[in-house]
């Protein structure tokens, strides 16, 4: 059974830097997309950055893109995403999210964690 847990949510000021930790097991094939996703009150939801377990191919949404930063560990099983220059638009509840192809990361992903709290305000 595949689990995702989410780690490094929390409250930080515009400008500010965060770093989001996904730990996952269960996976039985070697070749996985994982990545993040996020949703903000009343809007939808949104694919923000994912990366390959092998070949580490990745993807960034423009909304981000030059501020966040998505990294792999697969020796600890845990995927990163670093938030640089932070803004208040940056809130959202962020998730985990993981499949076993790019396809249907994008379209759909198999696996969620629990999700964590992001806010970005002074």
């Amino acid at each position: 059974q595949v689990q995702l847990v989410e780690s490094g949510g929390g409250l930080v000021q515009p400008g500010g830097s965060l770093r989001l930790s996904c730990t996952v097991s269960g996976f039985t094939q070697d070749y996985y997309v994982i990545g993040w996703y996020r949703q903000a009150p009343g809007r939808e939801r949104e694919a923000v950055s994912c990366i390959s377990s092998i070949g580490g191919n990745t993807y960034t949404a423009d909304s981000v893109k030059g501020r966040f930063t998505i990294s792999r560990d697969n020796a600890k099983n845990t995927v990163d995403l670093q938030m640089t220059s932070l803004k208040p638009e940056d809130t959202a509840v962020y998730y985990c999210a993981a499949s076993g192809s790019g396809e249907s990361w994008y379209r759909s992903p198999d696996y969620w964690g629990q999700g964590t709290l992001v806010t970005v305000s002074s």
